[in-house]
């Protein structure tokens, strides 16, 4: 099946295209991007997408369960963040401002497709995952993806935010709005949830 365009080159593909600005400007912090960006210098949000379409493609994956929907989820975040980039009040802020916009992407993606749990899906997640210096077989990795794919929304974003973002508690708990002791909480329903589903697998 032929792949559809990305949304990059559907949308102000110039937006996403780097080249020079991107090199030259790669040491300019996010507040300083989206200032450019605000004053009329648009290309210069393809730094921003540069910058954290890598990272937030593995969160996406995660929480969806699908290389494709993640791409399409973390693209249509970028999009709505250039959009939106007005109302972005702390630009030194942007990622965190960025996250929330793709985590609520991701949760309406989850409420109209509750059919991810698949092999399928759980291999496409392992393709992005972070390599661990091969400790762990094939087999292993998938049985750990299957069992993700288990856990409630909640439960999955703070183990991904943790062991693959490798955020504190305290960061997570900033992003999320929430407690750390409500993470830790809701961790350990993860991983008591994590043991039961990977005890079938041994």
């Amino acid at each position: 099946m032929q792949r559809r365009r990305s949304r990059y080159q559907l949308c102000t593909p110039q937006l996403f295209s780097g080249g020079s600005r991107l090199r030259s400007g790669s040491q300019a912090t996010d507040g300083d991007i989206v200032r450019a960006v605000l004053a009329g210098d648009r290309e210069r949000y393809a730094q921003l997408v540069e910058r954290y379409r890598d990272r937030y493609a593995r969160y996406a994956t995660r929480m969806l369960g699908s290389v494709d929907a993640a791409e399409d989820a973390v693209q249509d975040a970028f999009v709505r963040a250039y959009d939106q980039l007005a109302q972005c009040k702390e630009p030194d802020k942007f990622v965190g401002w960025f996250f929330l916009i793709l985590r609520n992407r991701c949760f309406a993606e989850r409420r109209r497709n509750r059919t991810s749990a698949s092999l399928e899906a759980a291999n496409g997640v392992a393709a992005v995952d972070r390599s661990d210096g091969g400790a762990e077989t094939a087999e292993q990795r998938r049985a750990l993806q299957l069992a993700l794919l288990g856990l409630t929304p909640d439960q999955r974003e703070v183990f991904v935010l943790k062991h693959v973002e490798g955020l504190s508690y305290s960061e997570i708990a900033e992003r999320l709005s929430t407690s750390v002791p409500s993470l830790k909480m809701r961790m350990h329903r993860a991983y008591d949830k994590l043991r039961e589903q990977l005890r079938d697998h041994t």
